[in-house]
């Protein structure tokens, strides 16, 4: 009886999950023929802010490689007294709304600020440019990188990087022999969780850079300008382009689960 009773409860969770999420977008999805998606595609103006979408977001997942590894690799190795507070601040963009994080860029890049003026004052603006939807889309996609690639780190064993720390090994090297070739599927499944989630910001990158346009701030643009049938090939677009990032995601954690040490 309670076997039947866990079997029905599992069948009807799965069927309101999937459910939940596939009927509006099967909806979306069969609003659309084959001719309107290649009309899409073909409209110059959508293709260049697709193209922009994934070159900012890609640029926005490099920034985060480069400049959250050896943040992400303190965090899992050592332990200090502050550090869930330093944690939760990674967290903050997660959990903050998005058209508040372009409002505190903005005040801290205008000329009213010191880094504003500094950044003016290198030819680097931020308002109305492709820099500042980078700089928004590394804001929103930051803490997904950083929180894949600490685990990863914290997945390779200790012992392994003392073994070659006592080879006679400089911490640099161990951690390009040892600890990065054993973490660099989690690197990696931070980048694209990162790509894929700067990719679908729109409420942040509205308020900093309306133009040049991304794909999210076009379809937005199409659906009050023109309505649904309009802007619903370019969500469709999005979804394709989502769906393969998240693809290539599950395949890279299935390794995950093979290859760990």
């Amino acid at each position: 009886m309670n076997k039947n009773n866990i079997s029905i409860s599992r069948v009807l969770s799965t069927f309101l999950v999937l459910g939940f999420i596939l009927l509006p977008l099967s909806q979306l999805i069969l609003g659309s023929n084959l001719s309107e998606l290649t009309e899409t595609i073909m409209d110059t103006d959508v293709r260049d802010s697709i193209i922009r979408s994934m070159l900012c977001s890609g640029l926005a997942a490099l920034i985060s490689f480069v400049i959250g590894t050896p943040f992400a690799y303190l965090l899992a190795r050592k332990d200090f007294r502050g550090k869930g507070l330093i944690e939760s601040i990674v967290d903050l963009p997660i959990m903050i709304p998005h058209p508040v994080i372009g409002i505190a860029l903005l005040s801290i890049a205008g000329r009213n600020h010191w880094i504003g003026q500094h950044l003016l004052q290198a030819g680097i603006r931020i308002m109305g440019t492709s820099t500042g939807i980078v700089a928004v889309l590394l804001f929103v996609g930051l803490p997904f990188y950083i929180n894949a690639a600490r685990d990863g780190f914290s997945a390779v064993p200790e012992r392994l990087e003392k073994a070659s720390r006592t080879l006679g090994a400089s911490r640099s090297q161990t951690f390009v022999r040892v600890t990065f070739p054993l973490a660099w599927r989690s690197l990696l499944t931070g980048m694209i969780m990162c790509m894929a989630r700067a990719l679908s910001e729109f409420g942040a990158v509205v308020i900093v850079a309306y133009h040049p346009m991304v794909a999210p701030v076009l379809m937005y643009e199409r659906f009050t300008a023109y309505g649904l049938a309009y802007s619903r090939p370019v969500a469709i677009w999005l979804i394709f382009l989502s769906l393969i990032l998240f693809a290539a995601l599950r395949i890279l954690s299935r390794g995950l689960r093979g290859d760990n040490v």
